[in-house]
């Protein structure tokens, strides 16, 4: 094998992926897999995330596959995944934030307790876990960590504004922890997506008007998958991408780039 090609490969990395069951976070936890890492699942719905581990471990015979059953909107069960990583002993070197939520209202319908539960879910529950994580992140001479972000965090888009917020603030605290961990060998980025094929886009994509609509301001014409996402995260956790750190990866078909 030529020297470099270990560059492009995950052997020996052991990676945290939150909801990890479906969609986007499901796609990453295959494709970190096929590129060799071993695998920390989480996410809510336990019996759900088990049928997943079993599936990843038949696909992927190489990798170890655990799960770990959590709400992550809830602070107590961040601490107990890190209790769960403390008493496997394993080495956790990449984390993916990919845990969130939306409610779509206009701003003036939202109640406190609606901004409170979504900030909860999409920025708070990834800055407790990237500090969570930090331990053990900083044993390694090269660990990682990419944030689930979205083009609504740049521009405004129908996702609501406490969305918007949560992962403008997302990407700032990428930003924010890149430059201040990467004295202690963690790079840390986010992608952010447009409308990518997943469940929770489904009700909105159905909607045969507002698809046209979606693809007229998408350059490629198209809907996006959820492993073209997942190859911008493997990208991000690569030895490969070792002088990368604080960037904001747009996997939108050309969103953000299309003007008039």
């Amino acid at each position: 094998m030529h020297p470099r090609l270990s560059s492009w490969r995950l052997h020996g990395q052991t990676a945290l992926i939150t909801g990890a069951s479906k969609g986007i976070g499901l796609a990453c936890a295959r494709e970190l897999a096929a590129l060799g890492a071993d695998l920390l699942l989480v996410a809510r719905d336990g019996d759900y995330l088990d049928q997943v581990r079993d599936e990843l471990a038949e696909e992927c015979p190489d990798a170890k596959v655990r799960a770990f059953a959590a709400d992550l909107s809830q602070p107590e069960e961040r601490l107990d995944v890190f209790d769960w990583v403390a008493d496997l002993g394993a080495p956790l070197s990449l984390l993916v934030n990919n845990v969130g939520g939306n409610s779509i209202k206009d701003a003036l319908d939202y109640t406190d307790e609606d901004v409170r539960t979504l900030f909860e879910q999409n920025l708070f529950s990834a800055f407790d876990m990237c500090r969570l994580a930090h331990p053990n992140l900083v044993q390694h001479a090269n660990a990682g960590i990419v944030n689930i972000g979205s083009v609504s965090g740049v521009v405004h888009v129908r996702t609501g504004v406490v969305y918007g917020m949560t992962k403008a603030a997302l990407h700032q605290m990428t930003r924010n922890l890149a430059c201040e961990w990467a004295g202690d060998g963690i790079r840390v980025n986010a992608v952010a997506p447009w409308y990518i094929r997943t469940q929770r886009s489904e009700p909105a994509l159905a909607d045969e008007d507002y698809r046209e609509e979606v693809l007229e301001r998408t350059p490629m014409q198209r809907i996006g998958e959820p492993e073209e996402v997942a190859a911008a995260v493997a990208f991000l956790c690569l030895p490969a991408s070792s002088y990368v750190s604080g960037e904001l990866i747009a996997v939108d078909g050309g969103f953000l780039r299309y003007g008039f």
